[in-house]
C-alpha cells in the first residue's frame, strides 16, 4: 500500500487515518483518486479540500459508517448515495449496539478497505448486489449463535466472515486447529474474493481450458474433495505444486489461495516500493539475496520482476520478524508449480477486459 501525506502540513499518514497526527486536521479516503485527502468543513456535512478555492474541487461527504468509526471513505457532495462503494457491497452487519460486536464489526471492516483499496487499484469492478443482483458482490458478517456455527465462505457473489474471526485469540486458536501457519483477517477476504473473481474472470470469460491446464479440472465434485481433504487425505507432497496444504484440495481452492497470495505480494511490495526499500545483505553468500524494490508492482509489466523481489524482501522481512521472537511474515514458498499458477493469475490482471474492469 501507498504512503500518504497530509496535505497542510506534510506529515507521513497511514491509509486508515481520519485526523492528522500532526497538525489534527480532518483526513478521507478518495478512492477514485487513490488518495488520502486533508479536508475542511464546508458545512451541512460537506467538506472541501484543504487549500481549495471554494467551487474549484469536488466537495465531499463522509460515508455514513464513518460515525460508527468504520470508515474514513469519501462520497461526492453531490451522490445520492449515503454509503461508500466499500460499504454499499455490506448486507448484513452485526448487531453493532452490542459492544463487542461493533469492535469486531470495525475490524472487519478495515480489512475490507485495505481489499478494496488492491481491487480498485488493479482495476477490477466491485459492483454491489443491489445494481447488479446476478454478478453483484455483497458482504454479510455474522456471529454464532448457540446451535449454529457461522462458516466463513463464497457463494455466488455472497462472501460470509464469521465476525469471530475479528477476534485475535478465537483466530489464533482457530489458527492451531486448523493446522494453518497464517491466518489473517485480510487473509480471508483476499482468499474468498478469490473465488468471486474465479467466477468473473474464468468461468464468464470461458477460460476452462486455460485454467485447467494450471490448476486441473475443477469439474471434480466439490464437496468430495473436501471430505477428502478433512479427512487427511491429500497428497503428501504438497509442497512440491501448491502454495499451501489447503489449496491441494480443489482446483477452486488452489485458485483461490494462489489470488490470496498475489494479493498478498502486490500489496506489500507497493509497501515496500513506498518505502524505497533496498534489501543488500552484509553477508554476501548469494547474490539473489540482494534487491531493489524500485517498481510499483501494480503498474509492473514483468511478473518476473515481482517474483524476484519477493524472495528477498520476505526473506528479510522474516529474519527481522523472528529477531523479535514474531512468527515469520510470510511463513510460505514459491517453489516453480506456484510461480506459474501466480503468472496465469497475474496475466488476468493485465488482460483487458472491458466488461470486467471499473469505469
Amino acid at each position: 500500500m501507498r504512503l500518504f501525506e497530509c496535505q497542510a502540513c506534510s506529515y507521513t499518514l497511514s491509509f486508515e487515518e481520519t485526523l492528522c497526527g500532526d497538525c489534527g486536521r480532518e483526513l478521507g479516503y478518495e478512492p477514485a483518486m487513490g488518495r488520502l485527502l486533508t479536508i475542511e468543513s464546508a458545512g451541512d456535512g460537506v467538506f472541501s479540500v484543504f487549500g481549495t478555492q471554494s467551487g474549484a474541487q469536488p466537495s465531499y461527504r463522509r460515508c455514513a459508517n464513518a460515525s460508527h468509526g468504520a470508515c474514513n471513505w469519501l462520497i461526492a457532495a453531490d451522490s445520492n448515495e449515503m454509503l461508500c462503494l466499500c460499504c454499499r457491497t455490506n448486507t448484513t452487519i452485526p448487531d453493532i449496539s452490542n459492544e463487542v460486536f461493533a469492535g469486531r464489526w470495525r475490524e472487519i471492516e478495515l480489512a475490507k478497505h485495505r481489499l478494496f483499496y488492491s481491487l480498485i487499484r488493479l482495476g477490477l469492478a466491485t459492483p454491489n448486489k443491489q445494481d447488479d443482483p446476478a454478478g453483484g458482490l455483497s458482504f454479510q458478517f455474522l456471529a454464532d449463535l448457540a446451535d449454529l456455527r457461522v462458516m466463513t465462505g463464497h457463494e455466488d457473489g455472497l462472501i460470509t466472515i464469521n465476525i469471530a474471526e475479528a477476534d485475535s485469540v478465537e483466530r489464533e486458536r482457530a489458527r492451531n486447529d486448523m493446522h494453518e501457519p497464517y491466518r489473517t483477517l485480510l487473509g480471508h477476504f483476499r482468499h474468498e474474493i478469490g473465488h468471486y473473481y474465479w467466477d468473473r474472470l474464468v468461468r464468464d470469460a470461458s477460460r476452462f481450458d486455460d485454467f485447467r491446464a494450471v490448476f486441473g479440472d475443477e469439474q471434480d465434485d466439490y464437496q468430495a474433495a473436501l471430505q477428502r481433504y478433512y479427512a487427511g487425505n491429500f497428497p503428501q507432497d504438497w509442497r512440491d505444486r501448491f502454495v499451501t496444504q489447503y489449496a491441494s484440495s480443489h482446483p477452486w481452492e488452489d485458485f483461490a489461495e494462489t489470488f490470496a497470495h498475489y494479493l498478498h505480494m502486490i500489496d506489500t511490495l507497493e509497501t515496500a516500493y513506498a518505502f524505497g526499500l533496498r534489501i543488500r545483505p552484509r553477508a554476501r553468500l548469494q547474490s539473489t539475496a540482494d534487491t531493489t524494490i524500485d517498481f510499483d508492482p501494480y503498474r509492473a509489466m514483468d511478473f518476473t520482476q515481482i517474483v524476484e523481489s519477493w524472495g528477498p524482501l520476505t526473506y528479510a522481512v522474516n529474519s527481522l520478524n523472528r529477531s523479535m521472537g514474531q512468527p515469520d511474515l510470510y511463513p510460505f514458498t514459491l517453489v516453480p508449480g506456484v510461480i506459474e499458477k501466480l503468472g496465469f493469475i497475474d496475466r488476468l490482471m493485465k488482460e483487458p477486459m472491458a466488461a470486467l474492469r471499473a469505469a
